[in-house]
């Protein structure tokens, strides 16, 4: 670190910039399945990476209740700027965290050009369409941090109702049909939209 005591920062726009940018390019280059699964191993990696830096001073958490709040509370506000604003369970290994105002898509909205000359405007796509590629890397960064924890799990994300983001996570050992505890289970399903 350096002497004032503050870690490497990064300007909040720069950070928005990169991830819009990282989605168009992976978008341009790729379709479909193999778009999602670029931008999926981006994610999981960041969130790994992300998650050993901002764990590694703290005691190792061992149950996943106590590993969701961390993630909610801390490893969102470091990542998203802000804690998660609602984390429900059903205590058998299903969380659903809500970020009523998701930063990366607060800015969402489809370029409305004015009509060309004798050129009806095209329809529009509903927002939470065109949210669908940008909520896969979200995704991933969770399930990344929530697997370098130990937990191993699949993300979803719903945006019907933007800024508002609601973010399943189930439990891979939930999802087997066992209990939510840390440390289970299977390998994380992709990211669906």
């Amino acid at each position: 670190m350096p002497p004032g005591g503050k870690g490497r920062e990064c300007s909040e726009s720069c950070l928005d910039f990169l991830t819009l940018q990282l989605v168009q390019h992976y978008r341009s280059q790729l379709q479909g399945p193999s778009q999602q699964a670029a931008l999926d191993a981006v994610g999981e990696r960041v969130g790994r990476q992300l998650a050993e830096r901002y764990s590694r001073d703290r005691p190792p958490l061992t149950e996943a209740l106590e590993v969701m709040k961390w993630l909610c509370k801390e490893f969102w506000g470091e990542v998203f700027r802000k804690g998660v604003d609602n984390l429900r369970t059903n205590h058998r290994g299903t969380f659903v965290l809500r970020d009523t105002q998701f930063r990366w898509l607060a800015r969402l909205s489809q370029n409305q050009m004015p009509a060309q000359m004798g050129q009806p405007l095209p329809a529009p796509i509903p927002k939470n369409e065109l949210a669908a590629d940008y909520l896969i890397l979200p995704c991933a960064i969770v399930r990344g941090a929530l697997s370098q924890l130990g937990l191993e799990c699949n993300v979803t994300a719903d945006a019907t109702s933007l800024p508002q983001v609601d973010f399943t996570v189930v439990l891979a050992s939930a999802a087997a049909g066992g209990g939510g505890g840390a440390g289970g289970g299977a390998a994380g399903a992709v990211a669906r939209r």
